[in-house]
């Protein structure tokens, strides 16, 4: 029997779902044919920023490869814009001249980029920003040019301008509203982005319109003037200004189109033949731009196609979670509040931290996030379920952990979630399904996650959570699967992998690493080669051979540049604690050099301010101290209390608890800064609950917290351990941080490492196992036994030059006069 023949106009995110829905309905019920105006496989238009920003490859955000596409029997052509529906005869054109006939035609067109009639919109240089040509436009232009105007202050302007900016470009976003991504924040939370990203170097014009394009006689854009009169140089502009519905193909056809190809509950047209989904489809007078509404659109459109009949689209409840230039925002419902409704509102502009919930009935009907968007899937929840929250009110703001028992006391968030519970919002996927899928599949990593589920496969928002479903699921069966990330455009490596080819194949030296990883610059870049020089020295001490000049200036320079040229030296006191000796030094010192500035630190020592580079060796001499390093990713300070030696409250010796810890993890190099501190009682002077790893005494022993971060955004360190003797407190430590350098990215804190690990796989690993948390214990003293102090070794006479002069040859004798 011959198959029923279904064309899909439209190979991206919308349309291709759709088909995907449909195989898990009916794999083989159609004979399908699908067209793409783009020469490439269908992607993740979402990520294109990422791409933007040199963060990721095209390869990477590609969804499905042109195997799926012959593995389902998929009759594809790619490059071919379709120009024409006969629906007398049921059958497509293209501009081509390539038709293909159907019994059921799914329009997945997607929308246009508005832009803006003015004059010199089409001069050459002005683009728009919606897919991936665009996207490589941009990276070939900033290659080149240096003035950028992105005209559109909404999520994809402001994306595009954070690429640019950070390809090396000057950049001004221009926006008509009074605020930036007024469709998603409210002017606070839009006051305290702007803030944000001007201190990034992005500059901004708001309440501005454009009215001209100015070029020169070759038609090249070389400026924008604006409704004021005032003019902006550009040698890029971009219309980031909004998008509209693609419905010409179907209007042309004679199908019903207001606002988008009108479909019914069912997304199918007026002509019954033919359906509708994505940015399109208008439904009950609204079409969606967010992903996760098309993604139930091609559920349902799936459903129907199948001839089950049953499915019905009653519209979408959206929410908004962004990372713009790594700020995360979250917003949902009527987030603007007004009559009739009330608000309760958390500022604090110096943290970074904005939350407004908008509450009408006693329900939740909107919530705006800024820096803190953690508890946003549960502020949605709320929101979408109808609940009434007026036994939650007194803790609504402080999140799902303060509600009763739902923190689960430390425990991560994924344990306390219900099976009901969403965590991927794009996909509408819930916990129970990807549980089910993990232990009815036999699924192990992220990857096969994505592949059975869907779930962290569209924003990747939700990657964290889903990681910690699968540690929880399966304990220590758990396979790590490597950011897709590359770790620069040097290679198609991710840090998982370079680390795991380091380890596997015994490399030692950076050659070594770019000759086996086949690196496309022969001798990297200041972005890899400092990830790479760590992963050696981590993965094989005493044996991998450091690279000073695969360092960042302060590394090499042993000391923390200023803006003003001079640098910044911090000499090591244990502790906090100094005697008369020292601080007579320092005061020479000071007097010597005509230090401009003597400091007390946060983490309790003296920082000399305003040292002439050619000065350091002669300072360090003459201090006769040990470096601090202060200016390293590295072991900062271990800060602490006077504890029971001097305070009435202290219940143990906290002062000689710090010294030994950083005595123990002298010189320790590590992904990123790693700070300590020891509270000689739980009234925690020394801040042991916002470092890296933070120890407070109590009358039984000693409690070890650990992730903890009082940098931009400040993050709570996390319950880890009771312990009772000063031998374990260091046992312990040691062995989560030789866990953390080893198996975190650089760059990464010890936040973000457990973040994407989960505190119960650290539990396992450190509490847990004690054969493991030894042996790590033990790696971490072999790496750090016998390291010399840099300040020390350079006295003596090691690395006299940051960089290694170039050995010039010549090439004849020279004639002799």
């Amino acid at each position: 029997m011959k198959k029923p023949r279904l064309v899909v106009v439209g190979n991206g995110m919308a349309g291709i779902r759709t088909l995907e829905e449909l195989f898990k309905l009916v794999p083989d019920m159609y004979d399908v044919t699908v067209f793409g105006a783009e020469p490439h496989p269908n992607y993740n238009r979402i990520l294109l920023s990422p791409v933007l920003a040199g963060e990721q490859e095209f390869e990477h955000i590609v969804l499905n490869s042109l195997d799926w596409y012959a593995d389902n029997g998929i009759r594809l052509h790619l490059g071919k814009e379709v120009t024409r529906i006969d629906r007398v005869r049921r059958r497509v054109i293209a501009a081509d001249g390539t038709e293909a006939e159907y019994d059921r035609l799914l329009l997945a067109t997607g929308s246009l980029p508005f832009i803006l009639p003015v004059p010199g919109k089409d001069l050459k240089g002005v683009i728009s920003y919606r897919d991936i040509f665009d996207t490589r436009t941009m990276i070939d232009t900033a290659k080149v040019k240096r003035h950028a105007v992105v005209i559109g202050g909404g999520l994809l302007g402001l994306e595009a301008a954070n690429g640019l900016k950070l390809r090396g470009m000057e950049v001004t976003v221009v926006h008509l509203a009074g605020w930036l991504l007024e469709r998603q924040l409210d002017p606070v939370a839009a006051g305290l982005l702007e803030k944000s990203l001007s201190e990034r170097g992005l500059a901004f014009r708001l309440n501005t319109s454009t009215t001209e394009i100015l070029g020169n006689e070759a038609g090249e854009v070389t400026g924008v003037r604006f409704s004021d009169g005032s003019e902006q140089p550009a040698d890029l502009v971009v219309m980031a200004a909004g998008i509209r519905p693609n419905t010409q193909l179907a209007q042309e056809a004679g199908l019903y189109c207001n606002r988008g190809i009108v479909v019914s509950d069912g997304l199918q047209t007026y002509d019954p033949r033919v359906y509708a989904v994505g940015e399109c489809a208008s439904h009950r007078g609204i079409a969606y731009g967010l992903v996760a509404p098309l993604f139930e659109q091609a559920k349902i459109c799936a459903n129907h196609l199948a001839h089950y009949g049953i499915g019905i689209y009653q519209g979408s409840v959206s929410s908004t979670k962004l990372k713009v230039t790594g700020i995360d925002l979250f917003s949902a419902g009527n987030f603007m509040g007004g009559e009739g409704t009330e608000e309760i509102v958390l500022s604090d502009p110096a943290g970074g931290v904005y939350k407004k919930l908008v509450i009408q009935d006693e329900k939740l009907v909107g919530a705006c996030l800024y820096g803190d968007t953690s508890d946003g899937g549960w502020y949605f929840k709320l929101l979408k379920d109808g609940r009434k929250i007026d036994d939650l009110r007194d803790q609504l703001m402080f999140g799902e952990s303060a509600i009763g028992d739902a923190g689960h006391s430390g425990q991560s968030r994924a344990m306390g979630m219900q099976d009901s519970d969403e965590v991927c919002g794009c996909n509408g996927v819930c916990k129970g399904t990807i549980v089910k899928a993990i232990t009815g599949n036999g699924l192990f990593t992220l990857d096969e996650v994505k592949k059975h589920t869907k779930a962290s496969s569209s924003c990747g928002s939700c990657t964290g959570l889903v990681e910690q479903i699968l540690m929880n699921t399966l304990g220590s069966s758990f396979q790590q699967t490597p950011k897709t990330k590359a770790v620069c455009e040097c290679t198609s490596y991710a840090h998982g992998e370079v680390r795991k080819v380091i380890r596997e194949h015994h490399l030692l030296t950076h050659r070594e690493v770019y000759d086996f990883l086949e690196w496309r610059t022969p001798n990297g870049c200041a972005t890899c080669r400092p990830a790479v020089n760590y992963y050696l020295l981590s993965t094989w001490p005493r044996e991998a051979v450091d690279d000073p000049q695969s360092r960042f200036i302060n590394e090499r320079a042993h000391a923390n540049i200023q803006k003003d040229g001079t640098f910044s030296v911090i000499p090591q006191m244990k502790g906090g604690v100094t005697n008369a000796s020292e601080l007579r030094r320092i005061a020479d010192v000071a007097d010597k050099y005509a230090v401009p500035m003597l400091k007390v630190t946060g983490g309790q020592r003296i920082d000399l301010l305003g040292i002439k580079k050619e000065d350091l060796v002669e300072v360090w001499k003459d201090l006769g101290m040990q470096s601090g390093h202060a200016y390293g990713k590295s072991i900062r300070t271990v800060k602490t209390c006077v504890g029971s030696e001097f305070c009435r409250f202290g219940t143990q010796n906290s002062t000689q608890m710090g010294i030994d810890l950083e005595t123990m993890l002298a010189n320790m190099w590590s992904p990123h800064k790693v700070k300590l501190a020891v509270s000689g009682c739980p009234r925690n002077c020394a801040e042991s609950g916002i470092k890296d790893v933070g120890i407070i005494a109590v009358d039984s022993g000693w409690e070890i917290h650990v992730g903890g971060n009082g940098g931009i955004k400040t993050e709570v360190a996390q319950f880890l351990v009771k312990v009772k003797t000063s031998d374990e407190v260091r046992e312990y430590t040691g062995a989560f941080l030789q866990l953390y350098r080893e198996e975190a990215y650089y760059l990464d804190r010890t936040v973000h490492y457990i973040a994407r690990v989960g505190l119960d796989y650290i539990r396992q690993r450190v509490v847990d196992d004690a054969d493991n948390r030894r042996a790590l214990h033990e790696r971490l003293l072999f790496a750090l036994e016998g390291l010399s102090d840099p300040w020390a070794a350079r006295i003596a006479g090691a690395q006299r030059h940051e960089f290694q002069p170039l050995k010039l040859k010549m090439l004849a004798d020279p004639v002799e006069a």
